[in-house]
């Protein structure tokens, strides 16, 4: 049970990035167009981000610093501010897609316009994030997002050919959308189980809970617990994609499409267990991305910061968390679709990626910070090979994007 709970902080970090509004229908559009095809792609995703969130971790417990304090001290303000910059924009618009999927969420539920839940989501958020002590919320929600199992469970109620799915998942093909849109969705997938943000969260979350190097048994539990099961999540929705829509051809671009294969298993109980579990993980996700937006920015000011502390004590942290929420919902009362403001996130956030990674690797290597617990040579060569297939995602990405009119 100790383990269990050590972990919720990974499964809260994974949430928010296998599993958010943007993948929830990205993976059931994967698997719809493209049967089980892209489950290579968590797994990658997967051994990627446990070996940085590891780094991550570590850092946190060694040095009792966020992996973003000691990059801006490591590799300069210059250097740092870019990475400011581009991985503040990122997530306050991913903190706005969050949002909106938590509005879609409570519209399923109620049937009331999706605009008038959207100041609702903004102000729960905000609140939890404002009241909510860290490990309650992190326990409470990550445990919250297990929910969307579910889809795994409705695998077992579906006519499910178990052989033809793991024929796709071996022999994976472009079908008749081509390789150019197949190698689009690949990128996307991959960039969404990495997102910058996951690992700025993580390290800060284990400051927060003020992680030791007595704690790096936990710190790893939550790694090698937490992102495989946000992985595991990611792949069940894959497959009833797979199963209910792949045969026919059908493509996804709703929340209702996506709930539709649990509706199909289970009647009305399922879409009842199908709008929790979006619930759960969108909002999961609002919560990781706005603290990470006020992360950041307090971690490279040198501002005090985190839920550990009074607001009084923090107000400059807290004054961006909320900033950081307003511009969400002003961003989502301009009407944009939070669905495609997310899958325009994951494709800037690709190209964004090496800019976050890189300076983990480095720090993660440097005695001064972490004496004898720095990487060995075989995380070293791992992280040199996730490495590569970062750089090689954030340079295909855009034009992917454009060849493929965003995989139309």
């Amino acid at each position: 049970m100790r383990k269990l709970l050590a972990a919720t902080l990974g499964i809260l970090s994974a949430v928010g990035g296998f599993v958010d509004i943007g993948d929830l229908v990205a993976a059931s559009q994967a698997g719809a167009r493209f049967g089980m095809g892209h489950v290579w792609v968590l797994l990658v995703g997967v051994v990627a981000i446990c070996a940085y969130a590891e780094m991550a971790g570590r850092i946190a417990a060694v040095s009792g610093r966020a992996v973003f304090d000691l990059v801006r001290e490591r590799l300069g303000p210059r250097v740092a501010l870019v990475n400011l910059v581009a991985s503040y924009l990122i997530t306050v618009l991913t903190l706005a897609a969050e949002l909106g999927g938590v509005a879609l969420a409570l519209h399923l539920a109620s049937g009331l316009p999706y605009l008038l839940w959207v100041p609702v989501a903004a102000f729960a958020v905000w609140l939890v994030l404002w009241r909510m002590r860290f490990q309650v919320m992190e326990r409470v929600f990550g445990l919250a997002g297990l929910t969307l199992v579910v889809f795994a469970v409705a695998l077992t109620q579906l006519p499910t050919d178990w052989g033809a799915l793991a024929r796709g998942a071996l022999a994976p093909g472009p079908g008749g959308d081509g390789w150019g849109v197949y190698w689009f969705i690949a990128v996307a997938l991959f960039a969404s189980t990495v997102s910058p943000y996951e690992v700025f969260f993580f390290s800060s979350g284990g400051v927060e809970e003020r992680w030791s190097a007595d704690d790096l048994s936990d710190a790893r539990a939550s790694t090698l617990i937490g992102f495989p099961v946000g992985a595991f999540l990611a792949c069940s929705l894959i497959a009833t994609a797979a199963v209910v829509y792949h045969p026919s051809g059908t493509r996804l671009d709703s929340l209702e499409q996506v709930a539709q294969p649990v509706v199909i298993a289970f009647g009305t109980v399922g879409l009842v267990l199908a709008v929790v579990a979006f619930f759960a993980v969108t909002f999961g996700a609002a919560l990781e991305t706005g603290l990470s937006a006020a992360y950041t920015a307090a971690q490279y000011f040198g501002w005090q910061w985190g839920k550990r502390v009074s607001p009084r004590e923090a107000a400059r942290f807290h004054t961006v968390l909320l900033v950081s929420v307003l511009l969400g919902m002003l961003v989502l009362m301009t009407t944009v679709d939070p669905i495609t403001l997310t899958e325009y996130m994951l494709i800037v956030s690709a190209v964004a990626l090496p800019l976050t990674y890189l300076p983990i690797l480095i720090v993660a290597n440097d005695r001064t910070y972490l004496g004898d617990r720095v990487n060995g040579r075989w995380l070293n060569l791992l992280g040199a090979l996730v490495l590569v297939v970062i750089v090689a995602a954030s340079v295909a990405a855009i034009p992917l994007a454009v060849a493929t009119r965003m995989g139309q």
